[in-house]
C-alpha cells in the first residue's frame, strides 16, 4: 500500500531550524536515516522509502505554509495515493513541546498550513500528526514570533530522541494501522518542554 506523508514548513535556510518547520524536519531525519535523497519536482521535494512491505512517499512543500494545500493536492494527483492514505506532520503551539498527537482528522487549529490543505482538498477528512512544540507563553495571536523561532537549546538536545518517536509513529501508523498508532504514540511522554517566553524570532513570513 503506498502513504502519501506531507511535512509542513516554510523553504529557505533562515527557517531550517525554526519551530514552525517541525514537519520538514521529521521527513528530513527519516529521509537520512533511510539514506533516501529529496529530489525536487513541482510543488516541493519528494523522496520515497519502503518499509516492511509498504511504501511511503514523502513530500516537502516548496509553497511556503499558507500555500502547501496546492502542493499536497497536486501530488495526490500526480502519485494517485487516496486522501486516506494521506499524513500531515505539522507542528502545534497548542500542546507541549515533544508530545506526539496523532489523529485521524479535525479542525486547522489556526495553522495556516492545515488550512491551506483543508481548503484545495475541500476536506479536513485526512490524517494528521501533531508535534507539539509549546506555546513559549505568548498569547493567542501573537505567536508568529515564537513558532518563527529557533528552537531553544534544551530542545535542540531532545530533537533526535522527538524525531526518533515520530518516525516510529509514522511507520505504525502505516504498517499497522491508525488506532494502533495512536494508542501507542499518543500517550508517550514530551521530550522537554520549553520555558522560555523570548525566544529568537522572525518576521519574515506569516506562519
Amino acid at each position: 500500500m503506498n502513504y502519501l506523508v506531507v511535512g509542513l514548513g516554510n523553504i529557505g535556510e533562515e527557517y531550517a531550524a525554526t519551530r514552525h518547520n517541525m514537519g520538514f524536519m521529521v521527513l528530513d531525519a527519516w529521509a537520512q536515516a533511510s539514506n533516501a535523497v529529496f529530489t525536487v519536482g513541482r510543488y516541493g521535494a519528494t523522496t520515497e522509502i519502503s518499509f516492511k512491505g509498504q511504501k511511503f512517499f514523502l513530500l516537502k512543500p516548496s509553497t511556503y505554509m499558507n500555500l502547501s494545500g496546492k502542493a499536497v493536492h497536486y501530488w495526490l494527483q500526480k502519485t494517485r495515493i487516496p486522501q486516506e492514505n494521506l499524513l500531515v506532520v505539522v507542528d502545534d503551539l497548542a500542546i507541549p513541546f515533544g508530545t506526539l498527537r496523532l489523529r485521524k482528522r479535525g479542525s486547522a487549529g489556526g495553522h495556516n498550513g492545515l488550512k491551506s490543505i483543508d481548503y484545495s482538498l475541500a476536506s479536513d477528512d485526512y490524517a494528521r500528526l501533531r508535534v507539539g512544540t509549546g506555546n513559549g507563553g505568548f498569547a493567542e495571536g501573537h505567536q508568529v514570533d515564537f513558532v518563527l523561532g529557533e528552537l531553544l537549546l534544551e530542545e535542540k538536545r531532545a530533537m533526535p530522541e522527538l524525531l526518533e518517536r515520530a518516525i516510529a509513529c509514522i511507520k505504525c501508523y502505516g504498517t499497522e494501522g491508525i488506532d494502533r498508532a495512536m494508542t501507542q504514540f499518543n500517550r508517550s511522554k514530551p521530550a522537554a518542554e520549553s520555558q522560555s517566553s523570548s525566544p529568537e524570532s522572525s518576521t519574515k513570513k506569516e506562519p
